[in-house]
């Protein structure tokens, strides 16, 4: 048997990949509840909003407002989205820890929900990534669409090596695999992972597992199984891609920390209070709970 890391270290995405595609309107206040409630059940690196155009991604809009509505913790980074400089320059006001870059190891998928290139939007994430490193800030980049593609179908791996290399060389300091659909199973995600471990090393590569197949469990399995010891997930398996026909949300927190205590693994983690802050968004969003380890457990105690 395979190794695995002692240590597993979450990045919660509910607060931005999770509300980014909800249609109706969630207050900053039931945001910053959720912030607030992640970090108090241990949680210690928070994707908490994103710095998009409104106009594209409305659910966002009150980003600076999240942002300094938070009580920070020490010891806990918060990271936002940063597109483009404009979004960059409106991070730099709320004193993010960490940005994030994307790009898609598909050129259709690249086209269709930003608009250019893969070869352009690395292009254009280049000024950001400079800018964040001279002011000391750290810069996280995410392959979407790394295992799979709603518009060109099955991704080649090498695709997953070409962009970690086009991010690596404008100084992106970490790189997520990201399964957008969810279609990736245990060995199409080692393969992914295996080009992006050949421009990074094994602490600064993560994995992104959506479960619309049912896979992604596996498939942090798996990521263990190669020494991946980072994972993006979303609490109560809120979220999707608005992109993406049928794309479920992002796995979710409660069931990952549920299999990585089980594997013996430290996550720092209180999984009790985790199952209460995904129930508190849930019913502020009046939406059933999307983890199976919270429904069980929530089942348990009533």
């Amino acid at each position: 048997m395979s190794t695995l890391p002692s240590h597993v270290r979450i990045v919660e995405v509910g607060p931005r990949d999770g509300l980014q595609n909800e249609k109706q309107a969630v207050s900053a206040a039931d945001k910053i509840a959720l912030v607030h409630a992640l970090q108090a059940a241990g949680l210690r690196e928070i994707e908490v909003t994103s710095f998009v155009s409104p106009k594209w991604v409305p659910q966002m809009a009150d980003n600076a407002q999240v942002m300094a509505g938070i009580q920070r913790r020490p010891g806990v980074r918060y990271s936002v989205l940063t597109p483009n400089l404009k979004g960059w320059e409106a991070a730099l006001l709320t004193s993010a820890d960490e940005i994030v870059v994307f790009g898609a190891a598909s050129e259709a998928f690249s086209q269709r929900n930003i608009n250019c290139s893969i070869a352009e939007s690395i292009e254009r994430f280049a000024p950001v990534a400079a800018a964040a490193r001279a002011a000391g800030i750290k810069v996280r980049g995410a392959i979407s669409c790394a295992v799979g593609c709603p518009y060109e179908g099955e991704i080649a791996p090498e695709r997953v090596g070409l962009v970690a290399r086009l991010m690596k060389e404008i100084g992106v300091q970490h790189v997520g695999v990201a399964d957008t659909i969810g279609v990736g199973t245990p060995r199409k995600v080692q393969a992914a992972l295996a080009q992006a471990l050949q421009h990074y090393p094994l602490e600064e590569v993560s994995g992104h597992y959506h479960d619309t197949y049912g896979q992604a469990l596996s498939n942090v399995y798996a990521s263990l199984e190669v020494g991946i010891s980072s994972f993006d997930t979303s609490v109560s398996g809120l979220g999707g891609c608005p992109y993406a026909k049928g794309a479920t949300g992002n796995v979710a927190t409660e069931d990952v920390v549920y299999l990585l205590h089980g594997l013996g693994l430290q996550t720092g983690i209180d999984l009790e209070a985790l199952i209460d802050a995904g129930a508190a968004i849930r019913a502020a969003l009046g939406q059933p709970n999307g983890s199976r380890v919270a429904r069980a457990l929530l089942a348990k105690r009533a």
